[in-house]
Parts: C-alpha cells; sequence; structure tokens
C-alpha cells in the first residue's frame, strides 16, 4: 500500500463527493429532500464534510485489498460498484425501510441517480490512481 495513493484517493473522493451532494441535496433539489423527511432542520456541512473525508479514507486504503480482474479504470468501476451497492442498500432503502417517505419511489431513484454518478466518477478516478501505482511497481 502507498500512502501516496491513499491521500490521492482520498482527495478525489472528497472533491468528487462533497461538492455533489451539496448541489445535488441543497440546491438542486433541495424542496424534494425536504418532502422526502431527508432534512429535519439545516445541515451540518462541517459533519458532512468530515464524514466524507472518513469515507474517503477507508474506501482509498481498502481498494488495494480488493482483487477484481481487470486493472485502471475497469477495476475502479467494479470497486465503486461494490461499495456503491452497499452505501446504496445502507443509505437508500435503510432511509426508506425506517420511515415513511413521501413518494418512496422518487426518493429512491433520485438518490440511485446520485450514487452512480458519484460511485461512477470516483470509480474512474480511483482506477486511474492506483493503475498509475501498479505501471511503477511494475
Amino acid at each position: 500500500m502507498n500512502i501516496k495513493s491513499v491521500l490521492l484517493g482520498t482527495v478525489a473522493y472528497t472533491i468528487v463527493t462533497f461538492p455533489l451532494a451539496v448541489v445535488w441535496h441543497v440546491m438542486l433539489f433541495e424542496k424534494q429532500y425536504k418532502i422526502f423527511g431527508y432534512f429535519k432542520g439545516e445541515p451540518n456541512f462541517i459533519l458532512g464534510l468530515l464524514t466524507i473525508v472518513i469515507q474517503g479514507v477507508t474506501l482509498s486504503f481498502l481498494y488495494p485489498y480488493i482483487n477484481f480482474k481487470g486493472s485502471g479504470i475497469l477495476k475502479g468501476l467494479k470497486y465503486s460498484m461494490l461499495i456503491g451497492i452497499f452505501f446504496w442498500s445502507s443509505h437508500v432503502l435503510a432511509f426508506v425501510a425506517k420511515q415513511i417517505v413521501d413518494s418512496s419511489l422518487s426518493f429512491v431513484l433520485m438518490e440511485t441517480f446520485y450514487l452512480v454518478l458519484q460511485f461512477g466518477i470516483y470509480g474512474v478516478l480511483i482506477g486511474l490512481i492506483y493503475k498509475n501505482e501498479s505501471d511503477r511497481n511494475a
């Protein structure tokens, strides 16, 4: 494992996830998410950013330990698809399961598209970051 790659992966995840989350949930679709009951009061951006950094460190640290066939972007996309499905089930389905959500199908579809964007972009980036590391080690 290369600390530089973990740091680059963390930065990539944070740069993808935090702005996308703010734009998606707070700017573009805030009214809809309030209707869903997603927000109770104002979001805590500092805690949100800290959460995303912790996720980025964890996901970037784990990447070299997951052995998917392929290399580069393809391997990164496979990894992010696996992680994205985990996040989707624990974030989207769990939210709908824990409370009554008006238009739950709309919520599931919106969050699914959001997570496809988030993890699709992250998958490309983490694949490129670690592809360069494996090229240096070859």
